[in-house]
């Protein structure tokens, strides 16, 4: 079998849409139809160079389709079944997952980063050359090979292009305030920097009905997208007030959770200070991983508490059919979300306006 995906070679060259062969299906394999797929900043970063994976390799990891065939052993889902895909499978069974920390799985950690599957292999052959895989999804392509662990059903009655985004952003952003930091009614939340995962955060503490809903960013232009989702107040994070700003919507203590979304050593240290002593910040946003940050350390005092969270506590079998159906409840937002719909053909002019920051998502959508 063979079909159309976007192929990077090198760095900081464009994709290539080429026609990749698909080797047997493994056991546990599903083979996914996919419908549509978003372009996240992660791949951006491959492209860049700054997370360095093997090459050729098809990337994407926001995917959501329809499954065309399984395994021999898999029995969570069905062909025809709508399904969304998370990069993050487990085995169930490893070190980390019999401690309740999917996200560490031992295999997934092993295995993801050389571009392979769970067991080690690759399924996709680009002209008899091994074809690497990326984040155990490669979405950017008419099919894609998942694990029974990385194919969620979802309710068929949402939209591919939203129920896409559930696969990452919107599950990091909402999972962070919902399920990582546990976000108490009535708090206050600051969520520095209002990119995608930024509204999703934006959209949990509504979710959780948190007291004061404050978003800093350093372009004034995303205010009104902020509002949006759900903020009460606006900071621009440039402003010499802003840390005065968010304590005197706290009562001059401090806000109770902070999520830095931004991926900036400012935005770090910005979080800190604004922090109440004993408050919780969640670190979402990204940078270079080899790049070192210095921080002052009396902001770091005070009891508080902080973690580092790539997919906000992510049970995907659990929380994508939650999130989807949010959305079918008219309680989450994932329509304003879309800035920009193209076929694969066009991908890198997706890539070229995030580069550019134009957008908050594009996705790449498939012909029925």
């Amino acid at each position: 079998m063979q079909f159309n995906a976007a192929v990077l070679h090198e760095v900081d060259q464009p994709l290539r849409v080429e026609r990749v062969t698909l080797r047997e299906l493994k056991p546990f394999d599903v083979l996914v139809r996919v419908r549509a797929s978003g372009l996240c900043h992660t791949d951006l970063e491959v492209m860049q160079g700054s997370l360095a994976y093997p090459m050729p390799i098809v990337l994407g990891h926001e995917g959501a389709g329809v499954v065309e065939r399984v395994g021999a052993a898999v029995t969570q889902v069905k062909p025809g079944d709508a399904v969304v895909c998370s990069w993050n499978p487990h085995c169930g069974d490893c070190f980390y997952c019999d401690r309740d920390q999917p996200i560490l799985c031992e295999p997934f950690s092993r295995h993801q980063p050389a571009g392979h599957q769970m067991d080690g292999e690759s399924r996709y052959l680009l002209e008899a050359r091994k074809l690497h895989h990326f984040s155990v999804v490669s979405s950017h392509a008419e099919y894609c090979v998942v694990p029974e662990s990385g194919a969620i059903k979802v309710p068929a009655e949402i939209p591919a292009d939203r129920a896409c985004l559930i696969g990452c952003g919107v599950m990091t952003g909402v999972g962070a305030v919902s399920r990582m930091a546990k976000v108490q009614a009535g708090a206050s939340v600051a969520v520095i920097g209002c990119g995608a995962v930024g509204l999703n955060a934006l959209q949990g503490a509504v979710l959780e009905n948190a007291g004061v809903i404050i978003a800093i960013d350093r372009e004034a232009s995303r205010q009104a997208l902020a509002e949006r989702f759900g903020a009460h107040r606006f900071i621009n994070a440039g402003h010499a007030d802003a840390i005065d700003q968010a304590k005197a919507l706290t009562a001059g203590r401090g806000v109770d959770y902070v999520f830095e979304c931004a991926g900036a050593e400012s935005s770090l240290q910005l979080g800190l200070e604004i922090l109440r002593p004993a408050g919780q910040m969640v670190i979402l946003g990204k940078t270079n991983v080899q790049q070192k940050v210095s921080l002052r350390f009396g902001s770091l005092m005070g009891e508080k508490r902080i973690v580092r969270s790539s997919y906000g506590g992510a049970r995907p079998r659990r929380d994508f059919p939650w999130l989807a159906q949010c959305y079918l409840d008219g309680k989450l937002n994932l329509d304003d979300l879309i800035s920009m719909r193209l076929p694969l053909a066009r991908i890198n002019e997706g890539f070229d306006a995030m580069r550019q920051g134009q957008i908050v998502r594009a996705v790449v959508e498939f012909p029925e």
